[in-house]
C-alpha cells in the first residue's frame, strides 16, 4: 500500500485495520468453540460462546463508527474509500460469522437442556470446523497484507 500524505490518516487507517484482524481473531476462536461445544455437548464452553458474542458486537459496532468518521474527516480518495468500505464489509460478515456462533452454542444448550443429547459425527464436524476456520484464516491474512491476487491467481491456475 503506497504511502498516503497524512500520516494521520495511515495511522487511523492502521488502526481500525489491526482491530477488525483482532475481531477476525475472536470470531475464529469463537467458531472454534461453538463447534466443539456442539461436538462435545458442553455448556459451559457453549455459556462462553454466547458470552463473547456481547464483545464480538460491540466491535463491530465501535469499528464502523471509526469508519464513517474516517470518511466524513478525511473524505479519501476513490481507492481509499473501496478500502473503508471493504473493511466495512469485511466487518459485517465477521460479526454474521460470530452471531452464527452464538446460534449453534444456544442450540447446544436447547439440546443438553431438552436430554435429547447423543453422539454427533465429531471427526465430520471437526473438519467442517477446520475447514471454516481455514478459509476465515486465509480471508483475513490477504487482508492484513491487502492481497487482492491471491484468490485471482487461484482462478488463472485453475484455468491452466
Amino acid at each position: 500500500m503506497d504511502k498516503h500524505i497524512s500520516s494521520q490518516f495511515d495511522a487511523e487507517l492502521g488502526s481500525v485495520s489491526t482491530r477488525v484482524l483482532e475481531l477476525g481473531g475472536l470470531v475464529e476462536s469463537q467458531i472454534r468453540h461453538a463447534v466443539y461445544a456442539l461436538s462435545q455437548f458442553n455448556t459451559e464452553v457453549a455459556d462462553q460462546v454466547i458470552a463473547t458474542e456481547s464483545q464480538v458486537n460491540s466491535m463491530e459496532v465501535e469499528i464502523d463508527r471509526d469508519l464513517s468518521s474516517i470518511i466524513a474527516r478525511r473524505q479519501p480518495t476513490a481507492r481509499d474509500l473501496r478500502l473503508l468500505i471493504a473493511i466495512s464489509k469485511i466487518t459485517a460478515n465477521l460479526e454474521r460469522a460470530g452471531d452464527e456462533s452464538e446460534k449453534i452454542a444456544r442450540m447446544v444448550k436447547s439440546i443438553i437442556n431438552s436430554g435429547s443429547a447423543r453422539a454427533l459425527p465429531s471427526s465430520e464436524l471437526r473438519i467442517a470446523s477446520d475447514l471454516a476456520s481455514g478459509l476465515l484464516r486465509k480471508a483475513l491474512d490477504a487482508f492484513a497484507r491487502l492481497d487482492v491476487t491471491e484468490r485471482s491467481e487461484e482462478r488463472r491456475v485453475g484455468k491452466e
